[in-house]
């Protein structure tokens, strides 16, 4: 009996421990997606948690921490105790929020696994069973769980995550996702996106259109031999002089080098009130576009995403303007 929970104990420790560096790390790359998930479950209509949106990104970055870090202790086996215990109370809190969605069909997509892998609610829910059986088995069988290597290493290598993942996390919020697993990565086809593959329910671009008083111009856009959009994210936010420069020389730059350019924001410049937009935007060509496929695009406040032929061929943070290469 003590050999079959000892093994049980350690192909646990192993499954958990590498499923939660896994899913920390594909959310870490991506910090900014695990925010707009936050807000998601924050919304009146979920959990009627509003007075938390402000805090979203700070509480989104310490959870992928946390699941990351807890991952890696669990497998090197630095403090068992406290990572078995801390890992079981996490994965109580996921049980709850994905019996949630599961029971009344809120946030169909958790996140759990970034935009790397989709899961439904159900799966997601089980999931998490099945893991809380595993961890439960680790809580019995926690005298099992020993350091993988000596006391200076397995102390080393819990610290050396933190401070390695607090970087990548730093540079993916201040440029982009260092790794792009979504629809709109580099390479990727936006005339396939934008409409229903087989097998499909609905478009992986869902929502990705270039509104404006002519119509919708994307088939325009993924037809001109070169392309480029300067997306923002909330346009009435947009009063930032600097900013504001920054996108008309990449718009003007982008111009003059032959892209068919347009300036993509929340808000179709039809239906745009008085001082919605920057006067020095408004005779340039702008849409409006659906805010999460926008949100879902770019990674970033500010971006620019250029193609050929209708085909993703760069993206960048405006932060990166001096480096985009047209």
């Amino acid at each position: 009996m003590k050999k079959v929970l000892k093994l049980l104990t350690h192909i646990s420790r192993f499954i958990i421990g590498i499923v939660f560096v896994y899913s920390g790390f594909v959310k870490l790359v991506d910090p900014i997606g695990t925010k707009i998930k936050m807000i998601e479950y924050f919304a009146p209509d979920v959990l009627n948690m509003e007075f938390f949106v402000p805090y979203a990104l700070p509480i989104s970055i310490l959870l992928i921490l946390a699941e990351l870090v807890l991952g890696v202790m669990i497998l090197t086996g630095f403090k068992p105790k406290f990572a078995v215990w801390s890992t079981f109370a996490l994965t109580v809190v996921f049980l709850f929020l994905t019996w949630y969605s599961y029971a009344y069909n809120k946030v169909t997509d958790c996140g759990c696994f970034g935009d790397a892998i989709k899961l439904s609610t159900a799966e997601t829910f089980y999931k998490n069973v099945v893991f809380i059986i595993l961890i439960i088995i680790m809580i019995i069988g926690l005298k099992y769980i020993k350091p993988l290597f000596n006391k200076q290493i397995t102390l080393i290598i819990p610290f050396a995550t933190l401070a390695i993942a607090g970087v990548i996390a730093f540079y993916c919020l201040n440029h982009l996702p260092i790794i792009d697993f979504r629809a709109y990565a580099v390479g990727k086809d936006i005339a396939k996106g934008i409409v229903v593959q087989k097998g499909d329910d609905f478009p992986k671009m869902k929502g990705f259109s270039i509104e404006n008083a002519e119509g919708n111009n994307i088939e325009k856009f993924v037809n001109a031999e070169k392309s480029a959009l300067i997306l923002v994210h909330h346009i009435q936010s947009l009063k930032d002089d600097e900013t504001i420069s920054k996108i008309k020389k990449v718009y003007e730059t982008a111009s003059s080098k032959g892209y068919l350019t347009f300036i993509l924001s929340d808000i179709p410049p039809h239906y745009a009130d008085p001082g919605d937009i920057p006067a020095v935007l408004e005779k340039l060509n702008l849409g409006g576009c659906d805010t999460k496929a926008l949100k879902t695009a770019i990674r970033s406040e500010y971006g620019v995403i250029t193609a050929k032929k209708g085909v993703i061929s760069g993206k960048w943070n405006l932060n990166d303007a001096d480096d985009i290469e047209f």
